[in-house]
């Protein structure tokens, strides 16, 4: 089930008029969290990015926090999204895997500098909204979770159960490397071919733990 996002309050009751300037807040922000990062950027410069005055920004969000959770909040549903557009379902739960690894990674390569903003900022976060954001990524990692179960149980994949739920984080941390360390890996790999080894790795590493669980 879907984790809902805490409501930021806002002195403006129109639901529609929230949400549009919300969207102009959160582009100007994320454009300026990337470029000079959350310490460094000021309600001001929002607010100037976004095309509305301080007094006006501060209708719709009460700090820098708030912008900071919308922005994470926006970069995790849009990667979802994409996700859910872009998988594809093979007839076994091999050949779904194997789709859904090549969607993200090529998600992770187009959205790299908005997941890297989120894991250098999300620390920043007020703990309830950190939790949140938390919950977001594992909203992401718990797809992976059924795409291998379905695998288990078709019998295109060997996996032992209780590995399922290691193994979907395997595969997100790898999609997720691609952007922590794209500066190094894009000397050596172009990105399809950094999706053909990690997705060799991956399905020969599930053998390899359910021979290891057999021992």
């Amino acid at each position: 089930m879907a984790n809902k996002s805490k409501p930021i309050p806002s002195l403006v009751k129109d639901p529609e008029l929230v949400k549009i300037r919300r969207g102009q807040i959160i582009r100007a922000a994320v454009d300026l969290f990337v470029e000079k990062g959350f310490h460094k950027t000021t309600t001001r410069e929002i607010a100037r990015e976004s095309g509305l005055g301080i007094g006006t920004l501060y209708e719709y969000i009460q700090s820098k926090e708030d912008v900071l959770y919308l922005v994470c909040d926006f970069i995790h549903s849009d990667v979802e999204q994409k996700l859910d557009e872009l998988m594809t379902h093979g007839h076994t739960g091999r050949e779904t895997l194997i789709s859904a690894i090549r969607d993200l990674f090529r998600v992770m390569d187009d959205a790299q500098d908005h997941v890297l903003l989120i894991y250098q900022e999300m620390k920043s976060l007020p703990s309830d909204m950190l939790r949140y954001v938390l919950a977001k990524e594992e909203e992401i990692t718990s797809r992976f979770e059924r795409i291998l179960e379905r695998g288990i149980q078709d019998g295109s994949l060997k996996l032992e159960p209780g590995s399922v739920k290691l193994m979907a984080h395997n595969i997100v941390v790898l999609g997720q490397m691609w952007t922590f360390r794209r500066w190094i890996l894009s000397r050596h790999y172009t990105l399809e071919e950094y999706i053909e080894h990690q997705t060799s790795l991956i399905l020969q590493g599930m053998t390899a733990v359910d021979e290891v669980s057999k021992k």
